[in-house]
């Protein structure tokens, strides 16, 4: 890593400490969630309609990716633009540094306080609710690395066409319910019906929670889950390379 790289992360990283919000949004509150519903009884009891599986076991992957896309739709994109908006890429672009080098430091940052929620989501499960750990480990980090890009890449086309943060809010905000629901937060993939299922699995946030599932019960992911997951990636990290506006 060059010299104004290693500048840009350790200022970035300053800056993105100092926003406790964003910090809680993105680690703190998926494990929230997680106490939350693993407090509920009924959550806890394994049900025959999920194939002897709880709905607990259903979240921890979707709290995850609850985690990612806090990150990548709500707290990435206002940075970029905000930074658009106060000619702070335009002022990189003549020092040594470049905006690539900023760019960059928001998807390391972001993809690590994502990393450290999804730790503390599989400890508080395994240790308050007695949730297995993944049992394909590496298939399971696969997925999620995969579903971070995917998601990453679309924060990066909303961060890189607003104007503004406060425009870079509300079409983020428009994104991110969908996406919320498609992970499964009101009702997790499994349980939703043949055709709404079908579709949702043609998302990141349903290929990424099916496969995560799989790969949590020892099986590796199907390849449908996967292909989705880097078609999204490679056609959402081109347009946002495409589209995005420096100034």
């Amino acid at each position: 890593m060059s010299t104004p790289a290693r500048t840009i992360l350790r200022t970035e990283s300053k800056l993105f400490l100092r926003e406790p919000g964003s910090l809680f949004w993105i680690v703190a509150f998926p494990t929230l969630l997680v106490v939350i519903l693993g407090s509920i009884p009924s959550f806890r009891d394994h049900s025959k309609d999920l194939g002897g599986a709880r709905v607990i076991d259903l979240y921890i992957p979707i709290s995850i990716l609850l985690s990612a896309i806090m990150a990548s739709i709500q707290s990435m994109p206002g940075v970029l633009a905000g930074y658009r908006e106060q000619r702070v890429l335009r002022r990189v672009a003549t020092t040594p540094a470049r905006p690539a080098h900023l760019l960059a430091a928001q998807y390391v940052l972001h993809g690590a306080a994502v990393a450290m929620s999804a730790v503390l989501v599989l400890v508080v499960g395994r240790v308050v609710f007695d949730v297995r750990l993944p049992g394909s480990v590496g298939p399971y980090v696969l997925v999620l690395a995969l579903a971070l890009l995917a998601c990453l890449a679309i924060g990066g086309v909303v961060g890189g066409l607003a104007p503004t943060a406060r425009i870079s809010s509300a079409i983020g905000t428009v994104v991110f319910f969908p996406m919320m629901f498609t992970a499964g937060l009101w009702a997790p993939v499994q349980t939703m019906p043949h055709g709404l299922r079908t579709v949702v699995e043609l998302t990141p946030g349903g290929a990424a929670a099916r496969g995560m599932d799989q790969a949590a019960l020892g099986h590796w992911p199907a390849a449908q889950f996967l292909l989705v997951l880097v078609a999204w990636a490679v056609v959402a990290a081109g347009a946002a390379a495409r589209y995005f506006r420096w100034e």
